[in-house]
């Protein structure tokens, strides 16, 4: 090979890897100009130079209390959910060999719901509120995220297990996954049965999903959560890559698939538990933020877990802004606005499925 091609190889692959960077870059600073915005939206109508001067601390105390302990939290929590439910989806998809993976769609998120709320009603570790704007209070987050990561953990062992039995499609994965979470749900439904009044208000409420209820204490543990899985999926990107290739190609490149697969599930199981404790359910960002950046930037992991991540951040962020403003003052629940976006493109995807066979 000539100096000359060699030259030409590197500077396509530069084009090739700039290209990703900057869609990733470009969702990035989306997400940014987006959260710029939500704070300044909403009920309270704020003006932005009442916002700047509070977040440089010369607000009065309203303005403190409205952004500091409602709007920049409530950024905050749907960003690092996005960004954790996102790279779960995107993980589990590529350890399943399924498209359609997801935290929602494989049951996990039902499963460490109905974990949470073991640990909310029966175990105490949260105060039920009668009123919409504070319906339930995590006394004991890690309870509550240990409850739920064992639900989730269920569902997952579940999964794992058809995974591995010759001849199941990713339908039929699909299916177990509704299965077992319709098996979850059914058994939040028996706790509410035995609960009062307040309870079962209460926790139907916690179940919508609210980005709203997260406090700084809790998005600290949830970013903490991502953040270190988020750093191991990154570690595993080229082992992901190779099970792209299939199971047996990976194991001639010397890579432990059901080591990978086992932590790899563990991880996005944590998130979210983690996630869906202190949120409640939030469907589909974990289908539809890594879709959408496989098709704009391909199956590369070391570029498709990043922008899955933003992607994710931005469409949550995106989806909780529409729920607060689009019939202000009344906030609609979140997991409403994602299954809105979400089930149209699963529909899109089971049906291109089967046209393919």
């Amino acid at each position: 090979m000539d100096q000359g091609t060699a030259e030409n190889i590197y500077h396509g692959y530069l084009k090739y890897t700039g290209r990703k960077i900057l869609i990733i870059l470009l969702t990035f600073l989306l997400s940014v100009v987006l959260g710029v915005y939500a704070v300044n939206a909403g009920s309270a109508d704020l003006s932005p130079a009442q916002v700047l001067l509070t977040l440089l601390g010369e607000g009065d105390e309203r303005l403190n209390v409205i952004i500091w302990n409602i709007r920049l939290p409530r950024i905050a929590a749907a960003f690092i959910a996005g960004i954790g439910l996102s790279v779960a989806g995107c993980v589990m998809q590529n350890l399943l060999q399924n498209p359609l993976a997801s935290p929602s769609t494989l049951g996990v998120s039902q499963g460490a719901a109905f974990g949470a709320a073991v640990a909310i009603i029966a175990l105490g570790a949260g105060s039920l509120q009668s009123t919409s704007a504070d319906a339930v209070v995590i006394n004991s987050p890690y309870l509550v995220s240990a409850a739920a990561f064992m639900g989730a953990m269920l569902t997952t062992i579940t999964v794992l297990m058809l995974a591995r039995l010759r001849g199941v499609t990713p339908e039929a994965m699909i299916l177990a996954g509704v299965a077992v979470g319709s098996l979850f749900s059914a058994a939040t439904v028996v706790l509410q049965y035995f609960a009062s009044d307040v309870q079962v208000a209460s926790l139907v409420f916690w179940t919508f999903g609210d980005i709203g209820r997260a406090s700084w204490g809790e998005i600290k543990i949830m970013a903490f959560v991502v953040g270190i899985f988020f750093l191991y999926f990154m570690a595993n990107r080229w082992n992901y890559n190779a099970v792209d290739g299939g199971e047996e190609t990976a194991k001639s490149l010397g890579v432990n698939v059901e080591r990978i697969r086992i932590l790899g599930m563990f991880g996005a199981s944590l998130i979210t538990a983690v996630i869906v404790s202190f949120l409640g359910i939030i469907s589909f960002i974990g289908l539809l933020g890594p879709q959408i950046m496989r098709r704009l930037l391909g199956g590369d992991h070391r570029f498709l877990i990043p922008a899955s991540a933003v992607m994710g951040g931005f469409l949550l962020l995106a989806s909780d802004t529409i729920a607060r403003t689009i019939i202000a003052p009344v906030v609609l629940p979140v997991g409403a606005v994602t299954s809105f976006m979400g089930a149209p493109l699963f529909l899109y995807l089971l049906t291109r499925g089967n046209s393919r066979r």
